[in-house]
């Protein structure tokens, strides 16, 4: 691990006790018949009357600290050395992981919310837009589902596009290589 990473991997920590010290919490009003409402972040050690810790989108921001910590891990590796023409790594791939990166970060800066008289107990739940995570939110929740899908989503896509501009290496064969090897099988059984 070089200093590079060991600075990211401090900077994951202390946004991990940022996080846990100021949990997200929903604010449950008897005039709305307990429905949980988002209020905001607090410290933790807090009192909060009426107040509960939102739990999905706590665990969600310490999903995307600690994938975001490994992506910064990635991208802040010594680049292996090869006798290649591009000798820093593939640029490519180290755009996905940047863009990635980005993204995780404003799913969270602009989550889903639904107005808090649309709730229902209904499987799918009413969707309102998307609003700033700081902004007065105190008469909308969160939508979770559609969070946690957006976040999977862009986990996906990124490792795919990780995958597809993964380079070849010397031993790995081209698709026209292996086109060709199963033309040739193929032609030996039918013989």
């Amino acid at each position: 691990m070089n200093n590079a990473q060991r600075i990211a991997l401090m900077v994951a920590v202390a946004n991990l006790v940022l996080l846990l010290l100021f949990p997200p919490f929903d604010y449950a009003s008897l005039q709305r018949g307990g429905i949980p409402t988002f209020d905001g972040f607090y410290f933790a050690f807090g009192s909060h009357p009426n107040r509960i810790v939102n739990a999905n989108f706590l665990a969600l921001e310490i999903i995307v600290v600690l994938i975001n910590a490994c992506i910064a891990l990635l991208l802040l590796r010594d680049p292996p050395v090869r006798k290649t023409l591009n000798p820093g790594g593939n640029r490519r791939q180290r755009i996905v992981l940047v863009l990635m990166a980005i993204n995780l970060v404003l799913v969270l800066l602009f989550p889903p919310f639904e107005f808090f008289g649309s709730i229902t107990k209904a499987a799918l739940p009413t969707f309102e837009g998307f609003y700033f995570v700081l902004a007065d939110n105190s008469q909308r929740q969160l939508v979770a589902p559609i969070l946690y899908i957006e976040v999977a989503l862009v986990i996906i896509n990124g490792a795919l596009l990780w995958l597809l501009f993964k380079d070849k290496g010397p031993g790995e064969a081209s698709a026209e290589q292996v086109r060709e090897l199963a033309r040739r099988v193929r032609a030996a059984q039918n013989k």
